[in-house]
């Protein structure tokens, strides 16, 4: 993927300093399939390599910001992948590919707005700050639905409290964007109808900062949680998480078809995916 002409479920939008770059497949809820995420990590990536960005937006089109990894596409196409294929897979598209979000160099910013599940709210939560709409709400149940030891990225106890985030992960339930806000989630919680300019307006108010001052202050604090052992802990839990779908919980979802896995989900909070 060469340039931007090629994207077919990113729209890739320059707003003078600020990029803004959208999931756009609101018909299927922003579901994030291979061709997506491949899209998203090469828009993140230009935003950083583009001397004229200063601060990159994170969005959704439509009703929903995303309802996390397209688990209809992972059937048709991976039904029963073997130990070493889905290692290589979810290595890259879902554990690589939301630390190179959470190491771009330029402040980041999640516009959320409806569901935030499972793979979305994984990479919503490596943002630098989180902006959402009243109707919006943040969930990972694939524990309850499919049977696997949370995400691949265990952000869960780096941006809530650890026993908040046990709670959520054990249940799967809802965190609406109130809560989220009242237990440090998230940065700002404003109506549906002015999400966009809210969100646009911070970036502004940020893009004024100097930029390399702005970098370096960011590298420090992402190094903070390093030195607390994050990259230890998240490296140790992709493992976990992997070696989980061996389980004979999450075969028996397996072999009835991923997909009938959406159901169960949609009951505590999803409708896609991991």
């Amino acid at each position: 993927m060469d340039n931007l002409s090629q994207y077919q479920f990113v729209e890739y939008e320059v707003l003078g300093p600020i990029a803004r770059i959208w999931q756009n497949r609101p018909e299927a809820r922003n579901a994030q399939g291979r061709q997506m995420l491949d899209e998203l990590d090469h828009a993140f990536a230009t935003a950083d390599a583009d001397d004229n960005i200063r601060v990159i937006i994170f969005a959704g089109r439509g009703k929903h910001f995303s309802a996390g990894h397209d688990l209809k596409e992972a059937q048709r196409e991976r039904p029963n992948p073997t130990a070493e294929e889905r290692w290589e897979y979810e290595g890259k598209r879902f554990y690589q590919y939301t630390l190179n979000l959470l190491d771009i160099t330029k402040p980041t910013i999640a516009q959320v707005q409806g569901a935030c599940v499972a793979g979305a709210f994984m990479m919503s939560s490596v943002c630098d700050l989180v902006v959402a709409s009243d109707d919006a709400y943040f969930s990972d149940p694939v524990t309850q639905s499919l049977g696997v030891a949370s995400l691949e990225v265990l952000i869960h106890p780096w941006i809530m409290s650890m026993r908040k985030a046990k709670e959520v992960l054990f249940t799967g339930s809802r965190i609406d964007a109130k809560e989220a806000l009242e237990i440090g989630m998230i940065n700002q919680v404003v109506p549906r109808d002015q999400l966009e300019a809210a969100t646009l307006e911070l970036a502004e108010t940020i893009a004024k900062t100097p930029p390399f001052a702005l970098k370096l202050l960011k590298r420090s604090l992402n190094r903070t949680w390093d030195a607390q052992g994050f990259r230890v802990a998240v490296s140790a839990h992709f493992d976990a998480h992997n070696i989980s779908h061996m389980s004979k919980e999450f075969q028996d979802n397996l072999s009835r078809g991923l997909s009938t896995s959406i159901p169960t989900a949609k009951e505590v909070g999803s409708n896609a995916g991991e």
